[in-house]
């Protein structure tokens, strides 16, 4: 790696992601340094093949990802490992680099290494590179597309993780987290529509009307209501924030019958509407039964270590 390269590397935060895998050295390294395998787990690969090997030169190999349908970003890299270091680790590094303008990375370099331990192995990865595009693609990376590669790299770990100790297949992960990712939003969605704008904008009469009947005032209802909207509103903030967690997804489906039964007791009339509380708290509790479902089981990229337990070769220092 030339010196301007290393020098401006300096000057940014490397990408570093570490996850601890159980699992045996030859498992791990055969996931990871054959490209068919490598690309089933990776999100930041979705196609690598190796270019044909030249006597006397690394090699090299192509990469693509699509970001969005019908858009497809490629590069090229160069890969290097010694798989048998005399203190029993092993170690993979690569340069990459990148002609198509669309892309904000213009070069790169980085390393794998696998560190055995009693409990595993220690996969990690430091990795860094230059962005293109000039002031604007230093500050755009710094505020997204960093912060997004860093998340992608945990979250390909945690997935690797999950085929190699528990043997669920990354294609299997993946729609996992979709599914899960997608009752998570939905349901956030809908506790938050449902105290903002009901509630709390217009506090409607069809919310009012179950505490108007109990002899509150149209004024003390209408503010029971705007109370009950800060409720829920930060209850969908906790669906997506703990989301993580069961518990948001436990009280959901445990409420929703009951909410059911409130409203048709007080205004059985809502239930003949085309939107009405049956169908909705029908939704809503369907789909805390599939984020409760797909809970287990799905990569996570709050799992992998993000930053460094201990000092780790700067890229570019190991050959």
């Amino acid at each position: 790696m030339n010196s301007g390269l290393k020098s401006r590397m300096r000057r940014r935060k490397p990408i570093y992601v570490e996850s601890l895998i159980r699992t045996s050295m030859d498992a791990l390294w055969d996931a990871t340094q054959d490209p068919k395998r490598h690309s089933r787990w990776d999100l930041r690969f979705g196609e690598i093949e190796y270019l044909a090997k030249v006597d006397g030169e690394p090699q090299q190999f192509r990469y693509a990802t699509t970001v969005i349908p019908g858009f497809t970003v490629a590069g090229t890299g160069e890969t290097l490992g010694d798989r048998d270091r005399p203190d029993g680790t092993r170690w993979s590094g690569l340069k990459f680099w990148a002609d198509d303008p669309r892309s904000i990375i213009k070069s790169g370099a980085g390393y794998w290494r696998y560190v055995p331990t009693d409990g595993g192995i220690r996969f990690l990865t430091r990795y860094d590179y230059r962005p293109r595009w000039g002031p604007i693609g230093e500050w755009l990376d710094k505020v997204a597309f960093r912060p997004l590669f860093g998340w992608g790299t945990a979250w390909s770990f945690d997935r690797l993780r999950l085929w190699l100790e528990e043997g669920i297949p990354p294609a299997t992960s993946r729609n996992t987290a979709l599914a899960h990712a997608t009752a998570t939003g939905s349901l956030a969605a809908i506790w938050m529509y449902q105290g903002l704008i009901p509630k709390l904008i217009f506090a409607d009469e069809d919310e009012r009307i179950f505490w108007l009947r109990r002899g509150y005032s149209n004024r003390a209802a209408a503010a029971v209501v705007r109370v009950i909207g800060v409720g829920e509103l930060a209850f969908g903030g906790a669906v997506a924030g703990w989301s993580d967690r069961k518990w948001p997804f436990v009280i959901t489906a445990a409420s929703m019958p009951l909410l059911a039964a409130g409203a048709f007791g007080t205004e059985r009339k809502l239930f003949a509407r085309a939107f009405n509380p049956a169908t909705l708290n029908i939704a809503s509790a369907g789909l805390a039964l599939v984020a409760l479902a797909t809970h287990e089981g799905r990569p996570s990229g709050r799992t992998p270590l993000r930053d460094m337990p201990d000092r780790q070769p700067d890229v570019g220092d190991l050959p």
